[in-house]
């Protein structure tokens, strides 16, 4: 278009609209800085540039938008259109006053106020936790300058629950933490996520004391939480809290509030305020409740110094001159100590015989160790590295790296054994829950069977002590600890056969038949076939040990068990020992069919081939443990 087409169009225009004005490229709002000759937003009485600037988008992508403008209480539609006028960009803007009668009806007034207030909501709260978000605090709160308590919250070890039980649990955590903080606040106080695991608190107008003691509050609320479908998951928070001061905004509040976060964390699940806070800040710029022992193992007088000034404002230090002295302290102070900073180059005992002892005494799997030395070449830093250093620094020493790194290293440390506590916790859970599964299904079993069940308690110990004693005896067997675990939790299912005998035979207070003792051994391959049949889980080593006892513990040494006959060592161990727990719980206990026998006759009787043979090894494990089994049964009874 010309500029004379263009000048027709706008007068056309301006009979209906309040302003229209065309606006070359040079002219609109964008990054750069705007014209002089016309500053868009000093129409609308603004000192700084709109932050949705239509003119500017539609010169962008050639096309056409409208949107609302307020001045005071006045209500503009502001239309921007592209034009090119003699070849050059231009947008040309149709400005229209509207009033309130003829803006919207009622009914549409309405439905126009909730979907502000919607796109309001949506615009300031966090979708996960429903609290207000980041974005609220940079527009709304963080340069107000009205008394206030001022709060940080961070989620202690929230990485790990993510990495420990799944993002899913650590949404949940997210949840449970902020629900819990919103129950014990004002509704005129803000709750902010602010980061990933961090939380403000902005708690206007409120008493200092107050203040302190609505924190300790949500501190415990938190600890005491739980989240749902993960009990075993324990919350905690660490909070750091300040009164703004006079005309301190929100934000500067905000960082004096962190200082103190970060010191909480020192202890995790603790509250820091203003008033409990050491004065004195740490190296690190961050304040410190509980010192920590380090431990400098070098010849030199002066770098122990030197180390001592670095780290000893924040840290206890220990001081060792030698290889010989550090192994002392260990066996002192043990995980007592957080860190070794160890010379390598040492008399009496070097650094590298001080590593060898804490690899055979599995020091170095909990305390970190980082070298010291002016000897930097490949093969000797390597060597460090491969006997379990975490680190090296060299001589002559950077006060801030050394400090950077060691405290680095203790933080690492620190959350690897929480995640252990963690993992070992979730681990004994289920090992729990699958003992109690087990237990449960044989309880069924023993009760059919007319028994209580103390029953599959017994056989578990006597299986478990019968274990210990052979491990100690021989090594003939391939019994780690974690097999013999197996073991004693497969052998509450040693009868589960039983399950398919019929109760005449199974609680028949008399001898039973021939025929009815046929179908009692039955049992054996019963209980083995529904092991056998568990499709996806008949692999697993828990299945296939059961499996073993239940099939054949009922086998004798000599060959004449059943119900495949098997002899020797040709029957499992797991087996065999079972067997034996078997035989003697069943004699030491009262049946229907018959009186407990006393414990010495019981073993007499297993002795002398009353009960058929067993394997000579578990024989004389049974003799030398006798006296403690005596004890098991008088204690049971």
């Amino acid at each position: 278009m010309t500029r004379e087409q263009v000048e027709k169009e706008m007068a056309q225009y301006r009979t209906i609209f309040t302003v229209v004005r065309l606006l070359e490229a040079a002219q609109v709002g964008s990054d750069k800085t705007l014209s002089d000759y016309c500053k868009c937003y000093d129409f609308w009485q603004k000192h700084t540039q709109c932050q949705n600037c239509i003119s500017a988008q539609v010169l962008r992508d050639h096309t056409q938008r409208t949107k609302l403008e307020y001045m005071g209480s006045q209500v503009f539609q502001v239309t921007a259109v592209y034009r090119e006028v003699d070849g050059q960009p231009c947008v040309m803007e149709l400005i229209q006053q509207l009033d309130s009668e003829t803006l919207i009806d009622p009914e549409n007034s309405n439905r126009l106020m909730d979907s502000v207030t919607g796109y309001h909501f949506k615009l300031y709260h966090d979708a996960l936790t429903g609290g207000y978000n980041r974005r609220y605090f940079e527009d709304v709160l963080k340069d107000k300058t009205d008394p206030a308590g001022v709060a940080v919250l961070d989620l202690d070890d929230f990485k790990l629950y993510n990495d420990t039980y799944g993002h899913h649990a650590g949404d949940l955590a997210l949840r449970t933490a902020m629900e819990v903080v919103r129950a014990n606040i004002r509704k005129s106080d803000s709750l902010i996520r602010y980061g990933g695991d961090e939380f403000l608190l902005v708690l206007p107008g409120i008493e200092r004391g107050a203040f302190n003691a609505k924190l300790q509050r949500i501190c415990k609320k938190i600890h005491a939480a739980t989240v749902p479908g993960y009990s075993c998951l324990q919350l905690s928070v660490s909070i750091g809290g300040v009164m703004s001061q006079p005309d301190e905004t929100v934000e500067h509040a905000v960082g004096r509030a962190d200082k103190l976060m970060y010191q909480a964390k020192n202890h995790k699940n603790t509250v820091v305020t203003e008033d409990t806070a050491a004065p004195r800040a740490s190296a690190a710029g961050r304040e410190n409740q509980t010192r920590q022992n380090i431990l400098i193992v070098d010849d030199s007088e002066m770098n122990r110094a030197i180390l001592s000034e670095i780290l000893g404002s924040d840290y206890n230090i220990l001081e060792a001159a030698n290889g010989k002295e550090c192994l002392a302290m260990l066996e002192q102070y043990d995980t007592g100590i957080a860190l070794i900073l160890l010379d390598i180059v040492m008399p009496v005992m070097d650094g590298f015989e001080v590593l060898a002892a804490m690899n055979r005494n599995h020091w170095i799997e909990d305390i970190p160790v980082i070298m010291i030395s002016s000897e930097d070449s490949d093969p000797v830093v390597r060597h460090a590295y491969e006997m379990g250093v975490s680190d090296y620094v060299s001589r002559p020493f950077d006060a801030s790296i050394v400090y950077r790194r060691v405290f680095n290293t203790i933080k690492l440390y620190a959350k690897q054994r929480r995640l252990i506590s963690l993992v070992t916790s979730q681990t004994r859970e289920k090992e729990k829950n699958t003992q109690m599964m087990v237990s449960i299904l044989s309880e069924v079993v023993e009760f059919r069977n007319g028994e209580s069940g103390l029953h599959v308690q017994h056989i578990g110990t006597l299986t478990q002590r019968l274990l210990e004693r052979l491990t100690q005896k021989t090594d003939k067997y391939d019994l780690p600890p974690e097999k013999q675990e197996l073991i004693v939790l497969a052998s509450a299912l040693h009868d589960i056969g039983k399950i398919a005998i019929d109760d005449k035979i199974l609680n028949k207070p008399g001898r039973l038949t021939q025929e009815e003792f046929n179908i009692m051994k039955t049992h054996t391959v019963i209980g083995a076939n529904m092991l056998d049949k568990l499709g996806i889980y008949r692999s697993e080593a828990l299945v296939r040990t059961a499996y073993e006892i239940c099939r054949w513990h009922h086998e004798r040494w000599d060959g004449r068990g059943y119900p495949d006959g098997l002899s020797g060592d040709r029957i499992p161990i797991s087996a065999q020992v079972v067997s034996m727990a078997d035989v003697y719980d069943a004699l030491v206990s009262k049946r229907v069919y018959k009186a407990a026998y006393a414990p010495d006759t019981a073993v007499q009787m297993i002795l002398h081939g009353d009960c058929g043979t067993f394997n000579p090894l578990l024989l004389e494990c049974l003799v030398e443990i006798q006296d403690v089994l005596k004890e098991d049964v008088t204690e049971a009874e």
